[in-house]
């Protein structure tokens, strides 16, 4: 397998953490750094993303607090044999990055 799993995570106002992943199929065998160069240019400030704009669920809390924010954090990439936990293959998660 040749499977891509995206670690990320939530740290709300009062810097509690919710860790999540997605585990995207690579039929065209992207590689790894090409990867991770691409999701990093397209962070904010090298590390920030909003997970709603790049069509990844949301790590929120329950409760929201007023000092919440919608930024959730690139952890990082790794190649797996877990199964994808996506219909969307990662080829067509760069494509929806780059618009």
């Amino acid at each position: 397998m040749n499977n891509i799993k995206f670690n990320y995570l939530y740290r709300d106002g009062s810097n509690y953490k919710q860790f999540g992943y997605i585990v995207f199929c690579n039929p065209s065998n992207v590689d790894v750094e090409v990867i991770e160069s691409i999701i990093r240019s397209e962070l904010i400030d090298g590390e920030f993303f909003i997970a709603e704009n790049w069509d990844i669920p949301t790590l929120f809390f329950e409760v929201h607090n007023e000092d919440d924010h919608a930024w959730h954090e690139f952890s990082s990439i790794e190649i797996t044999d877990e199964s994808p936990t996506t219909n969307i293959a990662m080829e067509d998660f760069i494509l929806r990055l780059k618009k």
